[in-house]
């Protein structure tokens, strides 16, 4: 999945620090980043690179985290800068670099440098939010000691946006649910989807997005695995789970434009990156094994 990373230590903690001019630097507009792929690798540019095209913004970069012993950073301007360094980067052109946005890089070679993309995107779309307090208007100021962003004046403080969801495979035997969103780009089979609520447990939604995007109702609930996946500010919660009663789907046509209960043959196996497909590709392979077995 895109957080596995092999070997590297991902260290997130905030640690206030100075740019080398060989470290990576994620260059953000929206949730696009600046890249260069090579052989299906992704690189980024390095401080050195951009300070030297714009000589302006040494000095304002934002530590994001480090992977490996290397050490990942932000432009994200500020007081005495420029208020969006991403306009003038753009401007600069750096030669052989470009930007690309996460769904154009999902054939490229998983692994460190997609993770940090996609992270980084995620933290600087949260600084782009939080110049400004949301209670009184005035000017945040970064935390010296952790990631958070104050208001000097009311002194509300601001954490990077996480917003806890579920993923859900429901089982019926040899079949499993599969979805298609309905006016969507994305057009392959998912699984069920969906936000926790204010009140809810993570074990509710489940129950709750079952039942409000295909009408069925599940039990037997089981945990797999959580999934950071940054492109939506999202933390997922992987379950699995049985039908309980009617196997008749009643489609929340709003939502989705496809549900079906699909034999585990016919389940599309895919290499991706997602939670998703990892939990289709699972359900596979077990059934697989089951009938070889018997």
């Amino acid at each position: 999945m895109i957080q596995d990373i092999g070997k590297g230590r991902y260290k997130n903690e905030y640690r206030p620090r100075a740019a080398r001019a060989e470290d990576p630097v994620i260059c953000c507009k929206g949730r696009e980043f600046l890249i260069r792929v090579k052989d299906r690798e992704i690189f980024f540019p390095t401080y050195g690179e951009v300070t030297e095209k714009i000589p302006a913004l040494k000095g304002q970069e934002t530590y994001l985290f480090e992977i490996e012993g290397t050490y990942y950073f932000l432009f994200r301007g500020g007081a005495g800068g420029f208020d969006d360094p991403t306009s003038v980067i753009e401007e600069a052109q750096l030669p052989g670099y470009e930007w690309s946005g996460f769904r154009k890089l999902r054939d490229t070679n998983p692994g460190t440098a997609l993770f940090a993309g996609v992270t980084g995107a995620q933290l600087s779309e949260w600084y782009k939010n939080r110049k400004f307090c949301p209670h009184c208007g005035t000017p945040m100021v970064h935390s010296e000691k952790e990631r958070m962003m104050q208001c000097p004046s009311c002194k509300l403080m601001e954490y990077p946006k996480i917003s806890p969801a579920v993923i859900v495979a429901v089982t019926n035997g040899d079949h499993i649910l599969l979805t298609k969103y309905a006016g969507r780009g994305f057009t392959n089979y998912a699984l069920i989807a969906g936000f926790n609520e204010i009140g809810e447990s993570i074990e509710d939604t489940v129950h709750r997005e079952v039942l409000e995007e295909v009408g069925v109702k599940v039990k037997n609930l089981r945990f797999y695995k959580s999934q950071p996946w940054s492109v939506t500010d999202t933390l997922l919660f992987g379950f699995f789970c049985e039908l309980d009663g009617s196997d008749t789907i009643t489609l929340d046509q709003e939502e989705l434009a496809v549900g079906e209960w699909v034999n585990w043959k016919d389940v599309p196996e895919n290499d991706g990156i997602s939670l998703t497909r990892e939990m289709m590709n699972l359900f596979k392979e077990q059934k697989r094994q089951e009938k070889e077995q018997a």
